[in-house]
């Protein structure tokens, strides 16, 4: 059933109770104050100075990115890439042209208003055309309207407001504000046809209906809902007409956002992961920077501890270099790069050095040619991102997030330099969820050696009835046991118990009980017990299990990333990526056979990661009632 909201008031969140944002304001966020503090669609968004000479160095890659374009087709979504995802489920053909087509706006734009030329205007005004003209704005992995018609391209008259849909109107709104007048002068129409397209497209749609999915009012919330909040949020300030309904969708925006802060854990950890932060926490943290500038600071969420300490995330996730810490869909090595002046203008709010340091070991002098063009403004509008002093990244000895039950520790502080252990506890029902529970993560050097695959190219199955059968999603490519048979199950209820994390100066430690992951009868207690001793320089896990009874033997499987090598019985030495030090993985092979798998990377998401193959090294263990098994993770130059 479709319901509609209403003026009256801004709503709690799923739980009943405000989030942090509606418990801070109060009725300061409601439609009827909002309507008095907005400021006017001219002045509602930052605009920063792109005709100076700060910003035309800033875009420099963007110009020539834009130059080697100029005067070629424009990407062209077919409606046969389209329907290939209903057809044999691929979606990456058609989203790469959407993908392109606005990347290729996005350059015209900045060049457009940066050089005044009426060359680049005119690119920018076919782009914008070109967005008006496309027939849906929602990715066909998303579209709602398709299956129940037996059709394989989309409604024009029913629009899914989805991330594709919110992306392009702001984009549009974030356009129209670096252009605006010229806009008018050389192609009078085509500003009045933008409001029409987001008004028909997003904004009515997001104002007239609250069943969809990704508003969390069910109470699963996730990151689609600041995303999308959002980007309505930057196209209500600057596309819709002042007065009630304007303050209305800016109040229904700030709702949203509202119920994802209070769905994070009070650590501000993201159970999507670090990749999945920026689209997620940094979607939020973004609309509160609009928010705070379009209602001239009187809404200001500076103060709001979870936003604060959100911001943290992207650090504590750090292994070194390019290499994060992945769990669920995130990539250990994520391409392209990201709106770091977010997390650096958080860091400084939150008075926090680490973050500052770490998002200025990021700074790049130029804005990346791919990036979006609201985030390139925000860039660009930032004075004190470009003033950023280049530091070295913190390292953080250790981190310990109860809210997502994720452990990181380094040999120490300050240095990649020798081992790093990841453990991950939580649940098999998280967001973008791999059945991982009790997973492990080893890291030479900052370079992850014993890892987790991360995810493949999106298709149809991925979040449909199949997504456990793609390898990278299940429990026997993860470095998570197999007991008696029985691998991990998806769901909330297959989750660890009496976790306990320690540190010190002489280690860290996690200790965590797996057995609620498996639906294993007798199955009693399995421990899993990972540690970090700095002074060994040495990672140690341990599994020990009590059944209640003898049964089959079980299986300890460990992901390996680069060259593997086995040149004696209980040892294997991996070199990861890149080269550097080895880790050496030993075991008594008198307690549990090894054995070697390798798996060919022909996808070419994780072989962009991983390079060419995966290896998986199997312990089968006894199946003893009772019994452990350590196996030692050491360096080697």
């Amino acid at each position: 059933m479709t319901t509609t909201a209403t003026g009256s008031a801004v709503k709690a969140t799923a739980s009943g109770r405000p989030g942090p944002l509606l418990g801070l304001w109060g009725p300061a966020a409601s439609p009827d104050a909002l309507a008095g503090v907005l400021l006017d669609p001219g002045r509602a968004l930052a605009a920063p100075d792109l005709r100076g000479e700060p910003a035309r160095r800033a875009l420099t890659l963007m110009r020539e990115r834009a130059e080697a374009e100029r005067g070629t087709p424009w990407p062209q979504p077919l409606a046969s890439q389209y329907a290939r995802y209903f057809q044999d489920g691929d979606r990456t053909a058609y989203e790469d042209a959407v993908f392109g087509r606005q990347q290729r706006l996005t350059r015209a734009v900045l060049m457009a208003a940066s050089t005044g030329d009426d060359g680049w205007l005119a690119e920018a005004a076919d782009g914008i055309a070109l967005l008006c003209e496309q027939t849906s704005w929602c990715w066909p992995a998303h579209e709602e309207s398709c299956r129940p018609r037996g059709a394989v391209l989309p409604d024009p008259a029913a629009p899914c407001l989805d991330l594709g849909a919110g992306d392009v109107a702001a984009q549009l709104a974030w356009a129209d504000q670096a252009l605006g007048e010229p806009l008018d002068r050389r192609f009078p129409g085509l500003r009045e046809r933008v409001r029409a397209e987001v008004r028909t497209r997003v904004l009515e749609p997001f104002t007239r209906r609250r069943d969809w999915h990704w508003l969390g009012l069910d109470g699963h919330v996730h990151n689609w809902c600041p995303w999308i909040c959002g980007n309505v949020l930057v196209a209500a300030l600057r596309l819709a007409e002042p007065g009630e309904e304007r303050a209305l969708q800016v109040a229904l925006a700030v709702e949203g956002v509202d119920r994802y802060l209070g769905a994070l854990p009070a650590d501000g950890s993201v159970d999507e992961g670090y990749e999945y932060w920026w689209q997620g926490a940094c979607r939020a943290l973004e609309a509160l920077d609009v928010l705070e500038h379009a209602t001239a600071g009187a809404l200001d969420a500076s103060a709001v501890p979870v936003a604060r300490a959100t911001a943290r995330f992207p650090y504590l996730m750090h292994l070194g270099g390019e290499w994060y810490v992945n769990v669920a869909d995130s990539r250990a090595r994520p391409p392209g790069e990201r709106p770091w002046h977010v997390a650096h203008r958080w860091a400084r709010r939150a008075g926090d050095p680490l973050g500052v340091r770490h998002a200025a070991s990021r700074r790049s002098a130029a804005v990346s040619p791919d990036a979006e063009l609201g985030r390139a403004m925000g860039e660009l509008a930032d004075p004190d991102w470009p003033a950023a002093e280049a530091a070295d990244p913190p390292l953080v000895a250790s981190a310990w997030l109860p809210g997502v039950q994720v452990g990181v520790a380094r040999a120490a502080a300050g240095t990649a330099r020798g081992p790093a252990l990841v453990v991950k506890g939580g649940h098999n029902g998280e967001n973008h969820n791999h059945n991982d529970v009790g997973s492990v993560v080893v890291a030479v050097d900052g370079v992850p050696a014993v890892v987790d695959a991360g995810r493949p190219t999106y298709t149809a199955g991925t979040f449909g009835p199949d997504r456990y059968a793609i390898w990278t999603m299940r429990g026997d490519w993860h470095n998570v046991p197999e007991v008696r048979g029985t691998p991990q199950r998806a769901g909330a209820s297959f989750h660890a118990r009496d976790v306990e994390a320690a540190d010190g100066p002489d280690g860290f430690l996690v200790r965590l009980d797996l057995a609620p992951a498996y639906p294993v009868d007798g199955l009693e207690r399995w421990w899993r017990t990972a540690r970090l001793d700095r002074s060994s320089g040495e990672v140690t896990i341990e599994d020990a299990w009590r059944f209640t009874g003898a049964g089959e033997p079980s299986v300890l499987r460990y992901l390996l990333a680069g060259e593997v090598r086995r040149d004696r019985p209980g040892e294997v030495e991996v070199r990861p990526p890149g080269g550097g030090r080895a880790a050496v993985l030993t075991w008594d092979p008198g307690l549990a056979a090894g054995s070697l798998t390798v798996r060919e990377l022909d996808d070419p998401m994780l072989a962009a990661v991983w390079g060419e193959r995966l290896t998986r090294l199997e312990l089968a263990v006894p199946g003893t009632a009772a019994g452990s098994v350590l196996v030692r993770v050491g360096v080697r130059g």
